[in-house]
């Protein structure tokens, strides 16, 4: 756990650094293919951080996403096995301990590690999905995320407070059923903005984003709200934007 915490409107937020690496095939492109329009060095490599966050807030223990899981995980891309489970350690939580799990989408880089043997990974746990996201998915994410967690969903529709201090926001284009977290003036923005160039200009697309223009307006709308990101793909956890 390399990542200092922090706390804010009370709530302690801990980031755990589930992975570090390149994208494999068959998704991998040049940054230029990926983030059209941003100026990158020839060659240049993204080397994605994949960060989960800890919550303690009102007595309760969220989590917000869960990682890409095991080795046998659907998420081939990217840097398999996750470890999360060391992190969380680290942190001094147990996936028992975990009351809230909070998957800001269904990809299977962010929720990956919500299941464990075809059962929940956080038995204890509640975990917060989209409505729109829910029936947006499909394929293997389907089969072997979502519908192991069935019986554990807290299914919202749009923006809502499921702990005190804690929101979720419907944040839509990445994937119609993305969502942020937002505690206080800082916001964990999920996939919703994925490099830093887009913190500079919000307005270069992603090109895995579900809707590029919707996309757009919602990293606009983020960047205007938020004093401090907690993206789940930079370097550092925590990025002040004003």
């Amino acid at each position: 756990m390399p990542h200092e915490p922090r706390i804010v409107s009370g709530v302690e937020i801990v980031p755990l650094c589930d992975a570090v690496g390149p994208m494999k095939e068959p998704v991998r492109k040049p940054l230029p293919e990926m983030f059209a329009g941003a100026m990158f060095a020839p060659g240049e490599e993204w080397v994605l951080h994949f960060h989960c966050y800890l919550l303690r807030a009102a007595g309760r223990t969220v989590l917000v996403d869960t990682g890409i899981g095991g080795a046998d995980a659907p998420a081939t891309w990217a840097p398999l096995p996750g470890r999360l489970g060391g992190e969380l350690a680290a942190a001094g939580a147990a996936p028992a301990d975990v009351d809230v799990v909070v998957l800001t989408h269904l990809h299977s880089d962010h929720a990956g590690g919500a299941v464990a043997g075809g059962a929940p990974a956080f038995p204890n746990a509640r975990y917060v999905v989209q409505r729109t996201e829910t029936e947006w998915a499909s394929g293997p994410v389907r089969e072997l995320i979502l519908d192991p967690l069935r019986d554990r969903l807290d299914v919202v529709d749009g923006d809502a407070e499921f702990v005190p201090g804690v929101r979720v926001l419907h944040t839509p284009g990445h994937t119609p059923g993305h969502q942020c977290v937002e505690v206080g003036d800082l916001v964990m923005s999920g996939d919703a903005v994925l490099h830093p160039v887009q913190v500079a200009d919000p307005s270069i697309p992603y090109v895995y984003d579900e809707d590029p223009d919707l996309a757009v307006r919602t990293r606009k709308d983020i960047l205007a709200r938020a004093a401090v990101l907690a993206p789940s793909h930079f370097p550092d956890p925590f990025v002040h934007v004003r």
